[in-house]
């Protein structure tokens, strides 16, 4: 593990609660909340961040968290990481803002040139940055109707796209995201997925011909603009596909004239041990989404893919205002150059070695672990009760809930709600990690 920044230095890289939590300061905050924002927007955790830096998260009262959740995946290289904090200082201190559809700079450029370069398949290719996942995932979808002059988008189950009007038509889960929010778009479509701890050891290519018959029968490949997947579902559970899944739906896909969407939001940028979690098995996407890591903090968004489908759009059919903001662009370009410089897709590979041990050695004493799945720093644990493979929520909510209580930051996730998952940043040293997993598997022993 590299040396610490002079950012880890000054926040102390250890687990300390001080007072009872949540402190006297979040409790104040809290209150101000509550009747400031809008009730819809919660929270998981009823304390306050002061600071962050390297795998720690400090709250208002002076508690130190260990970070397994990465702000949801985006602060991969670190929070406030040096490149990242000079590259956006130097850029607010230039200008913060023109719009790049008016006044355009070299920093969306240089973007663009990067995405091209990084992403899969060495095709000329195109990029257009946004502002979030949701966004992006909007526009890729618009990019595949425009190429292909259809109209209908197959999704899969357990998938989670944003919360968008359209997005939200893409997920498939209904709470909290989905429920009264509807008339949704339509020409969504629901597909199948390969989830191999439910699916009783299915091959990958088994699964996808079954996959491939349900949308040829009820869709048509006629009437199919694109098929958008994760990789490694997020929010649905950290579900890997089998071996064969991906590059069997994407020859399909190739076969077809239907545009092949991987929506890496939440497994790009060395998350998964891998610069884009697609690299695993050699697919080559037609378009790819990015977002969260994209920009070590900062709201940005791409699609990139090659450069017949992108050039599709007539010119101001993509955009926003804000769209490839200069700060956040400033921040890509130094958040790509510390995954490259810092070596930090091998260092995904590393945590997902002590995340794995660590696991296995819970497993093997306690039968409510079902499956353990993920790869990089993007692992998962999907909790049941003992003997079956019947969700327990209760349980995943409950051992969060305690780790919060002794200084450990863990996310669920799942249709069921049933999947503890770890997303720690890649800044992040082994001892935090054992500290967070010591935390987790006492948990565990006593939560019975």
């Amino acid at each position: 593990m590299n040396a610490p920044s002079v950012e880890q230095s000054i926040v102390p890289q250890e687990r300390l609660i001080r007072t009872e939590l949540p402190g006297p300061e979040s409790r104040r905050l809290m209150t101000r909340k509550n009747s400031a924002v809008a009730a819809g927007v919660g929270t998981t955790m009823s304390v306050f961040a002061a600071r962050a830096a390297g795998g720690i998260v400090v709250d208002v009262d002076g508690n130190r968290f260990i970070d397994l959740g990465s702000g949801i995946a985006v602060t991969t290289v670190g929070n406030s990481a040096p490149r990242v904090v000079e590259a956006v200082q130097e850029q607010v201190a230039a200008f913060t803002h023109t719009c790049f559809m008016v006044t355009p700079y070299e920093g969306y450029v240089a973007v663009a040139e990067a995405l091209n370069r990084l992403t899969p398949g060495d095709h000329d290719k195109r990029t257009a940055l946004f502002n979030s996942g949701a966004e992006a995932v909007e526009n890729a979808v618009k990019i595949a109707r425009t190429h292909t002059g259809r109209q209908a988008v197959v999704v899969f189950d357990h998938a989670y796209h944003g919360r968008t009007n359209l997005t939200l038509a893409m997920t498939a889960k209904n709470m909290p995201y989905k429920h009264g929010f509807g008339p949704f778009a339509g020409e969504v479509y629901r597909a199948p997925l390969s989830y191999p701890y439910r699916d009783g050891g299915t091959d990958g290519a088994t699964s996808a011909r079954q996959t491939i018959d349900v949308i040829e029968k009820q869709v048509g490949a006629a009437n199919l603009a694109c098929v958008v997947i994760e990789p490694i579902q997020g929010e649905g559970g950290f579900i890997e596909p089998a071996t064969g899944f991906l590059p069997a739906l994407a020859a399909w896909c190739r076969d077809n004239g239907v545009v092949f969407v991987a929506d890496e939001v939440q497994t790009g940028f060395a998350r998964t041990g891998d610069l884009f979690a697609c690299d695993r098995e050699g697919v080559v996407p037609d378009l790819i989404v990015t977002a969260k890591g994209i920009a070590g903090g900062l709201p940005l968004s791409a699609v990139t893919g090659r450069a017949d489908v992108m050039d599709s759009a007539h010119v101001g059919g993509l955009g926003g205002t804000y769209g490839g903001n200069p700060l956040a662009c400033a921040a890509a370009l130094a958040a790509i150059d510390t995954i490259e410089a810092e070596g930090l897709v091998a260092r995904a590979r590393e945590i997902e070695e002590l995340l794995l041990r660590r696991l296995r050695q819970i497993e093997a004493r306690d039968a409510r672990i079902g499956d353990i799945r993920g790869r990089g720093a993007m692992i998962a644990v999907e909790l049941v009760k003992a003997g079956t493979d019947e969700p327990e929520p209760e349980l995943a909510k409950a051992v969060a809930v305690a780790a919060h209580r002794q200084g450990v930051i863990v996310l669920t996730c799942g249709t069921y709600g049933n999947v503890l998952r770890f997303l720690p940043p890649l800044a992040i040293s082994d001892d935090l990690l054992h500290d967070a997993f010591d935390v987790l598997a006492a948990t565990l022993e006593v939560i019975r």
